[in-house]
């Protein structure tokens, strides 16, 4: 009797934790103290939505003429636009570069609140090519539009210098190391002008000991001031500081890239209007709660008790998705929702239906064969999972794929997929098509949770009850 009253207890247990879930899921947890808001768990509100929704600018740069830039120049060219797009004040963007196709891929929104932004003036600017200056000082004035520029004295820009590197050197105590960015000066200049080693030795020799540092400007962007401890005259300097590995490098690319050796062009732009993002947007969540309803009602008129079940499972595996969008779970990441993404959250759900209709028609050949009620559960789910298996199988193999062909190069997928399959091709379309591939993935992951195990465990529990004992309620005769 225990045991029994332990299987009825099942369905609601089930039940209650799919509700909190979705709840937590689209609601999100967070707190609110005056003006500052701690999110605690990400809800819909939260969601990063893709250009394609949200609208900006998609935009592919290219070295110009036949130019081939190696892995170093894109780098440094990647660090350049970055550095402009923060100076742009476009903080939430995509900047990444594609080695095979010597292309970088930048995609920014629409700045928010803006009504006239020009996105092919920011394309352009983001294109041309940065100023590298070093100068005496940080003093800045400004100039006719107000905006604030650098005014101390020009030691050397970006022609000046020959190549800028990560390194370590030991310290003092000779126990540890501290990453540095060394640099190496031109030791010949043209037309008879002093080359840069000259000019930085004339400036360290008259800031050395001094509060003055010598500052890094990438346009009118400071991005180091470096204090000068001594006269440096071999074309061969130190930058020194709080660096980690990824700041020195960061440094070194930006230093770099203001000698870039080529000239930037824009190989594709495209622009997507806010309007036209969020009516798509809209559109699409209109029809698939429609779809939803008709499905529900589809499902329990068709398979009633395990149809209704399916419904709630249903629930739970749109609410699981959403949930690894936003980053719910702590393990992962969370990821930009596209139009395409949204696709394969339907794509998904359309999965779980079809997982919840093959375990009702088996449910009803093992009821009309003259099994007993909990005989014919247990067989049905049984002979269905391998169906279903094999089924979402394929679609983990393809949601796999597209996330490794398409994905950012540094990405997990991308990581193994492109040594093995995809080393020939670029990654061109991380924001669309990787959304898709990675909402259809979580689905079918979800699918197994809540189509299979979940709705296994309710109708199973229900089952127990006296009242659901009707073979006709699972779409079997009355015995």
């Amino acid at each position: 009797m225990t045991v029994k009253k332990t299987g009825k207890k099942t369905f609601f247990i089930v039940v209650a934790f799919i509700a909190v879930f979705a709840v937590t899921a689209v609601m999100g947890i967070d707190k609110l103290f005056g003006d500052n808001r701690t999110t605690y768990v990400k809800g819909v509100d939260d969601i990063r939505l893709g250009i394609d929704i949200k609208g900006g600018v998609d935009v592919t740069f290219g070295p110009a003429g036949d130019f081939d830039a190696d892995s170093d120049q894109l780098a440094s060219a990647t660090e350049v636009i970055k550095t402009r797009l923060a100076s742009l004040g476009i903080t939430d963007n995509e900047v990444y570069s594609d080695e095979k196709s010597d292309r970088i891929i930048v995609r920014f929104p629409w700045k928010v609140g803006e009504t006239n932004f020009d996105p092919e003036a920011a394309v352009k600017e983001l294109g041309e090519m940065a100023e590298l200056t070093f100068r005496k000082g940080t003093d800045t004035t400004t100039d006719e539009d107000g905006n604030a520029i650098p005014s101390g004295e020009l030691v050397l820009n970006g022609d000046d210098i020959e190549s800028a590197q990560m390194g370590y050197l030991p310290t003092d105590d000779g126990q540890s190391a501290e990453y540095v960015v060394s640099l190496k000066l031109k030791t010949s200049g043209e037309n008879g002008e002093q080359s840069g080693s000259e000019k930085f030795a004339a400036a360290t020799a008259e800031l050395a000991g001094s509060d003055t540092p010598i500052s890094i400007w990438m346009d009118n962007t400071l991005i180091s001031a470096p204090r000068v401890n001594e006269a440096i005259s071999n074309g061969q300097a130190q930058i020194s500081g709080n660096f980690t590995a990824e700041t020195a490098t960061k440094l070194a690319n930006q230093i770099n890239s203001g000698a870039l050796p080529f000239k930037m062009e824009t190989k594709s732009f495209r622009t997507i209007s806010p309007t036209m993002g969020e009516g798509s947007l809209s559109a699409i969540l209109l029809a698939a709660l429609i779809a939803f309803c008709f499905i529900a009602v589809y499902m329990i008129v068709l398979y009633r008790l395990p149809g209704f079940v399916a419904v709630i499972a249903l629930c739970g595996q749109v609410a699981g998705s959403l949930a690894a969008i936003t980053g719910w779970f702590g393990f992962m990441n969370g990821s930009t929702l596209t139009i395409p993404g949204i696709a394969g959250i339907i794509l998904a759900v359309g999965m779980g239906v079809d997982a919840n209709i093959i375990t009702g028609e088996r449910i009803k050949e093992e009821l009309r064969t003259g099994k007993s009620l909990d005989a014919a559960i247990k067989i049905a789910y049984k002979k269905a999972f391998s169906a279903i298996l094999d089924g979402n199988i394929t679609n983990v193999i393809i949601a796999v794929i597209l996330m490794g062909a398409f994905g950012v190069p540094d990405s997990f997928f991308s990581k193994i997929l492109n040594k093995t399959i995809f080393f020939a091709f670029g990654a061109t379309a991380e924001g669309v098509v990787y959304s898709f591939g990675f909402t259809l993935l979580a689905g079918v992951i979800c699918n197994f949770i809540f189509g299979v195990f979940a709705s296994r465990l309710m109708v199973t529990s229900l089952s127990k009850f006296k009242c659901f004992k009707n073979r006709k309620l699972y779409g079997g005769d009355e015995k």
